[in-house]
Order: C-alpha cells, then sequence, then structure tokens
C-alpha cells in the first residue's frame, strides 16, 4: 500500500521559517516525480514545486520561487520543503504527491497518490 506521510507544518510569524517533509513508502520513490502543493482555505489546490525523479532542479511557482527549496532524499524515502521568508498568504494545508500533478489548476484526479496533508499557519 502507497502511503505518503507529511509532517512539520505549525503556526508561524510571517518572515519566519519551517521545514515540511513527506515520507513515502509502498513504492519506489527514487523513480517517482515528487510534488508539492497547497490549498488556501477557501481555494482550490495550488502547484507549489515539482522535483523529478530524474534529478536536476525542482521547478516551482512564481509565488514561491526565492524563498521555498523542494529536495529530496532517495536513500530515506522523503522529501522535503524549506520554507523561508514565509507570508501570510502562504497559509494552508500542504500536500505531497507523486507522478505528474497539472502546474495550472491541479486536481486530486492528477495522481492517485497523496498525502493527508499538513496544516502551515503565518501569523502574527
Amino acid at each position: 500500500e502507497v502511503q505518503l506521510v507529511e509532517s512539520g507544518g505549525g503556526l508561524v510569524q510571517p518572515g519566519g521559517s519551517l521545514r515540511l517533509s513527506c515520507a513515502a513508502s509502498g513504492f519506489t520513490f527514487s523513480v517517482r516525480d515528487m510534488n508539492w502543493v497547497r490549498q488556501a482555505p477557501g481555494k482550490g489546490l495550488e502547484w507549489v514545486s515539482t522535483s523529478y525523479s530524474g534529478g536536476g532542479m525542482p521547478y516551482y511557482a512564481d509565488s514561491v520561487k526565492g524563498r521555498f527549496t523542494s529536495s529530496r532524499d532517495n536513500a530515506k524515502n522523503t522529501l522535503y520543503l524549506q520554507m523561508n521568508s514565509l507570508k501570510t498568504e502562504d497559509t494552508g494545508v500542504y500536500y505531497c504527491a507523486a507522478d505528474r500533478v497539472a502546474w495550472d489548476n491541479p486536481s486530486r484526479d492528477d495522481s492517485r497518490y497523496w498525502g493527508q496533508g499538513t496544516q502551515v499557519t503565518v501569523s502574527s
């Protein structure tokens, strides 16, 4: 059974940092493209970042570029998202998803494999 488990969310002040983790099991993590997707309160899903299985630099949404860094440790089957200079508009539930996710208007139907999400709240 495939499982994706996010952790690391919490409450942080604007300008602060958080590091999210997504622990994967039940499939060969190293050959999977992995994504971070978020959902702000009352809004739809927003693609954040994609890390391809073949390596290379991850891709980021313009809204997080220069502030967020995605990385993966294939030996630990874990995807990370280092979030710096957090803004109130970064508040939401952050999900990791395996395989291809649409960068524009992502949908739960894009992938069979999603985690349960971790809440990030940026507030003073």
